[in-house]
């Protein structure tokens, strides 16, 4: 180990590598690189049990019960945990008895991997497990597991439950809380069953680009990086929607993405900033047949997953069975607050805000204004499935005018446990309608509105070209995964969410920071290692004193051992 990949290491961590050490100096290599000949899984073992079946496993070691010259262990694999029966004279044959005694009753920690080879039997109280006949280490681990204890009255102590320490350290989480795994596993039964959806209605799955030189699709605030040979600014994506559409009008009829986008905003419990979409587009549909669409996914995503339409979320029961319930966001907002936004002036809209305790700004238009106002006033009150219909054409600048009121327009967003999960168009194909909304929202952004939407002048150009009558629908797979999941936050249905970044000391960064004398004495060892006490003091060429604190420092770091041999001795790096 050299000074930077030294750190300020636990009793039980200095232990670790002690023993990594005795098992190479027994010849063992703690990291072996050839493939291991797995056969069976622990939940196979349970479905298909054979007594006298010979299997070969590998996984975690995770609890250990050494008696004597027999003992059991338990491995954890992808699928669970199978025990292991260890009989010191079945494993170790000849005289040499070391393989059991030293390297599996000393050496080996838990949380380490290891491999084995044995024949399935039943215990005397009916336990179903393996009887090692040759096991090998396939991975030393160097941290111990933060795993919880039980007591002797079923009660769990030390559980790693820190929210924060969870979300950072994902990868211990789902070794030490294996419930969590099935949160993600669900996460992709419901995109599985999504994209079957789609690919049975025989629409094309597409990718598009990440970075994008101009953030468009949404209202939204952009991340902004740059691309050096070119020597342009470019944004990571808020939105797919505009290249998805760039492909309608190339002749695709039915196109869906699954993407990453970006948002450079706040961050909740349900929020991320990056974060996952689906979005699908079918030419020569409309925003009803879009919400019939959307209820048959969800449907069939809810049955898919769960064999039911009705799942508890939180204290609630929310049933996805067909049809939704629809209102427009118009009777919505006169529903819950007797306010009828009809016709209303920017002025009036912002007097009514601040007389109803929503803070406003300069900055907003109608559109933000009337959002607002559903946001605080109505959003919450949705429980059960709804589409929220017709929004005013303010808020709405890539959907197409109203039929039946140019003053709305044709989009609706479904609400569920308080929240949109979707959100949908019939899509604006006027290109000369399209580049006068463009241009509103650039006047919002010269008021000092962040989220108002650039120009695309090359979006622009495709609808010249013509696209034909098109639907358009976004679904947020990290809030429906939630649902789907009955969890409260997005950080639970993220591998890895966005964390403030974690700070390391220079000690764990660097390694400890040595004094003169002491980097002197590494540098050599650090050469030529392990090597004889007296030889090494020679050649730091240092006084007495000197040598006797710069040795004892290294000592004291963790970073050299003195071991006594038969005629000298020896100092070595730990």
């Amino acid at each position: 180990m050299n000074k930077i990949m030294s750190l300020n290491l636990s009793e039980q961590e200095q232990l670790r590598r002690e023993s990594l050490q005795k098992l190479r100096d027994l010849g063992i290599d703690p990291y072996p690189a050839a493939l291991y000949p797995v056969n069976t899984l622990s939940n196979e073992i349970e479905a298909n049990f054979e007594e006298g079946k010979k299997v070969i496993v590998a996984g975690r070691l995770m609890s250990r019960r050494i008696m004597g010259k027999a003992s059991f262990a338990e491995a954890q694999d992808a699928e669970g945990r199978v025990q292991l029966y260890f009989n010191r004279d079945e494993i170790c044959e000849g005289e040499d008895k070391t393989l059991y005694n030293t390297v599996f009753k000393k050496l080996l920690d838990i949380g380490d991997f290891i491999g084995v080879e044995g024949d399935l039997f039943t215990t005397q109280v009916g336990e179903k497990s393996i009887k090692v006949k040759k096991f090998v280490l396939l991975s030393k681990s160097l941290k111990p597991l933060p795993l919880p204890k039980t007591d002797n009255e079923g009660k769990v102590h030390d559980a790693f439950t820190d929210p924060e320490m969870r979300y950072r350290q994902r990868y211990v989480d789902l070794v030490v809380n294996p419930h969590v795994k099935e949160t993600f596993i669900t996460r992709t039964k419901v995109m599985n069953e999504m994209r079957n959806f789609f690919n049975d209605k025989g629409y094309f799955e597409v990718e598009t680009p990440i970075l994008q030189p101009i953030p468009g699709g949404a209202a939204a605030r952009p991340f902004i990086t740059h691309h050096n040979a070119l020597d342009m600014p470019l944004y990571l994506r808020i939105a797919n929607e505009l290249y998805l559409k760039r492909l309608i009008v190339g002749g695709f009829d039915g196109v869906y993405e699954f993407a990453k986008d970006f948002r450079n905003e706040g961050m909740d419990r349900t929020h991320n900033p990056e974060f996952t979409v689906m979005e699908i587009y079918v030419a020569y549909k409309d925003y009803n047949w879009m919400m019939d669409f959307t209820e048959e996914m969800l449907e069939r995503v809810a049955l898919s997953v769960h064999g039911k339409t009705d799942l508890n979320v939180g204290n609630k029961e929310i049933s996805f069975k067909r049809p939704f319930k629809r209102i427009s966001m118009t009777d919505s907002i006169k529903e819950f607050t007797g306010f009828d936004i009809t016709d209303k002036s920017v002025d009036e809209l912002a007097t009514w805000c601040k007389n109803n305790g929503i803070e406003v700004d300069d900055s907003m238009g109608k559109g933000k204004l009337i959002d607002e106002i559903f946001g605080e006033k109505c959003e919450g009150n949705y429980i059960q499935p709804t589409f929220i219909t017709d929004y005013p054409k303010e808020m709405s600048p890539l959907c197409k005018a109203h039929r039946d009121n140019p003053e709305l327009t044709e989009r609706f967003e479904l609400m569920v446990n308080g929240k949109e999960i979707a959100n949908a168009y019939t899509e604006l194909n006027d290109p000369i309608d399209q580049r006068e909304r463009f241009e509103e929202q650039m006047k919002l952004s010269a008021k000092g509105d962040d989220e108002a939407m650039f120009i695309d002048q090359d979006f622009l150009r495709a609808l010249e070209y013509g696209m034909p009558p098109t639907s358009g629908m976004g679904i947020g797979i990290d809030r429906l995964v939630m649902l789907m999941t009955n969890q409260s936050s997005i950080q639970e249905v993220l591998f890895f969410p966005q964390m403030k970044l974690e700070t390391f000391s220079a000690e764990e960064n660097l390694g400890p920071e040595l004094n003169e004398n002491e980097q002197l004495i590494f540098d050599i060892l650090s050469k030529e290692n392990p090597i004889e006490l007296s030889v090494l003091k020679d050649a730091a060429g240092l006084s007495n004193k000197q040598w006797d604190k710069g040795i004892k420092g290294l000592t004291k770091h963790g970073l050299t051992k003195v071991t006594k041999t038969d005629n000298s001795l020896m100092v070595d790096v730990v």
